[in-house]
């Protein structure tokens, strides 16, 4: 066992020490394996980010409700008179001023990306003191909180960061109403950052909403306990509301994205088929440009196994540096990169590419298997050179 490592150990020092003879081949197949993985890390960072931002909104404390079918709050109807039979439903939080309920509303306006300069659709939330205090991890990081009762708003820092005109002190319209930004809030990176926030009150005037409403949320006796509330939707014919806690209702949002980590594996594949046969090409010429030394080195007494072990090896070795490249540059050119996208409700969503330790697991084991298949023929090749035809050939 000890001889056949260190013939295997021989072959494949003498392969990496051949590789500056076959220099630019070798490199374009580092390359080759470099671009795959940076593309599949940056489609899977894409679809993690969402995802993060997504999921990072939802809490199994609180539960939204809304119109019965519908998909998203835009969609979605709530009259006063429901909100009034929610709030005395079982199951539900209470403080001194009462139950833990905040009504919402969610409306469309328009801004301008900074990246493109076109309108995009952001989403402008109604809310109360309670709304506020519901969201725990919400905190103002410039200026101050809007003044009930006003056109005043404070402004996501996602839609900041992406959007123009939504500095501290500017006034935006939106049809026929002014509003000023008096104020720039952070939830910790989730999606609703990408919000723009305001009185309840203001915006059902300026929007003819009347007194309804798109969506309810509760703060829950105990996290995750629909039971309570379920059972008073049930036994109530005015209550055709859906309810679920918020941490399931942003999941099934974020999942409208995972066809982007879907799209990125096939991308990634049909570009590593490409790859294959650049990678292919370069180890066969490997094997052909070490003909003379595999020969003499099996004349030497070196087995089959030991050529077919450093052909392997050395194309790994190749795939390797390409992913580590690959994933590098992944690292620099995406990690923590802005961007928006349409969410559920035709509104954009700001997120952040995310990098994770797993991504890099999986574009390195996408560039090991590259150059596992690009070295297996060319070294099954070498295995088998017969002696007497290398030295004759030059194969």
């Amino acid at each position: 066992m000890r001889s056949l490592l260190s013939q295997i150990a021989t072959v494949t020092a003498m392969n990496i020490r051949s590789l500056p003879r076959r220099l630019w081949m070798s490199l374009a197949m580092v390359l080759a394996s470099a671009v795959v993985v940076a593309i599949l890390l940056a489609f899977l960072a894409m679809a993690r980010g969402f995802e993060v931002t997504m999921n990072g909104a939802g809490s199994d404390g609180v539960a939204i409700l809304m119109r019965e079918g519908a998909a998203a709050e835009l969609n979605s109807v709530v009259l006063r008179e429901q909100l009034n039979l929610i709030e005395e439903s079982a199951g539900i939080a209470r403080d001194a001023e009462g139950p833990l309920v905040s009504p919402e509303l969610y409306v469309i306006v328009d801004g301008i990306k900074k990246s493109t300069g076109t309108e995009a659709n952001i989403p402008l939330r109604g809310l109360n003191a309670r709304g506020m205090a519901m969201r725990e991890n919400m905190q103002l990081i410039e200026g101050r909180m809007f003044t009930p009762g006003t056109n005043e708003m404070i402004v996501g820092a996602g839609v900041l960061r992406e959007f123009d005109g939504f500095d501290i002190g500017r006034e935006v319209r939106f049809g026929k109403n002014v509003w000023t930004v008096v104020g720039v809030f952070s939830t910790g990176g989730n999606v609703f950052e990408s919000e723009l926030w305001a009185d309840i009150r203001m915006i059902q005037s300026h929007y003819d909403r009347g007194s309804s409403y798109q969506s309810i949320r509760v703060q829950l006796e105990k996290a995750g306990d629909l039971a309570p509330l379920e059972e008073t939707i049930a036994r109530e014919p005015r209550l055709n509301l859906d309810v679920q806690t918020e941490r399931e209702f942003f999941a099934g949002q974020g999942k409208q994205l995972q066809y982007i980590a879907i799209f990125g594996r096939v991308i990634s594949f049909i570009m590593a088929l490409g790859a294959l046969a650049g990678a292919l090409n370069t180890m066969y010429t490997s094997v052909a440009d070490r003909a003379r030394e595999i020969a003499t080195l099996r004349a030497l007494g070196f087995g089959n196994f030991s050529a077919f072990c450093g052909t392997i090896a050395e194309a790994l070795v190749l795939a390797a540096a390409g992913g580590v490249l690959g994933s590098l540059a992944a690292f620099v050119f995406f990690d923590g990169l802005n961007a928006s996208t349409l969410g559920g409700s035709f509104t954009q969503v700001v997120f952040k590419f995310e990098m994770s330790p797993d991504l890099f697991v999986q574009g390195a084991l996408l560039a090991l298997l590259i150059g596992f298949v690009s070295g297996f023929f060319p070294a099954w090749r070498a295995a088998r050179i017969p002696v007497i035809v290398a030295f004759r050939n030059g194969v």
